[in-house]
């Protein structure tokens, strides 16, 4: 598996995000700052509301960008047989015979990546499975609960 390829997917991703932040911070600043927005009234609070949207879109966009960063920084590591997981790694978990393939990131979880013809989701140590799975090796067998759901989960690899 090329792991650098994976991690350069997960770049374009924050890319894409990041162009859909901006794109939308400069509508929410148009919207802030016409005319139109102006109050009528001490009532009429239209601008205020753009004006934080406008400020948590800019506050997301600074979160994406600082991911961004720390993915373009990371460097792929390979995990010797019997390595505990680790941020940078990739496990495939089974349950009934089905495999889920999930890459261990810094930050920016829960986004679907494609590679090498399997999706990979990114989680995170902060994460319910991913703080599950740190120091845990290939072969060992888990009980994830999520809510009152209960999966009993196998890692049967770990690179």
């Amino acid at each position: 598996m090329k792991k650098a390829v994976l991690i350069q997917k997960i770049i374009a991703s924050l890319d894409a995000e990041l162009a859909l932040y901006a794109q939308s911070a400069r509508a929410a600043h148009e919207e802030a700052t016409h005319e139109q927005s102006k109050a009528e009234n001490k009532y009429d609070t239209r601008g205020l509301e753009a004006s934080y949207l406008a400020h948590g879109q800019s506050r997301q966009a600074a979160e994406t960008l600082r991911a961004r960063e720390e993915y373009a920084a990371m460097e792929p590591k390979d995990f010797r047989p019997g390595a505990g997981i680790d941020v940078g790694a990739v496990v495939e978990l089974e349950e009934g015979g089905e495999a889920e393939f999930y890459f261990i990131g810094p930050r920016a979880g829960g986004r679907e990546i494609v590679h090498e013809k399997k999706t990979f989701l990114v989680i995170t140590p902060q994460s319910p499975l991913g703080s599950q799975l740190l120091g845990r090796k290939a072969g060992e067998q888990l009980t994830l609960e999520i809510g009152r759901a209960r999966r009993a989960l196998r890692i049967a690899s770990v690179l």
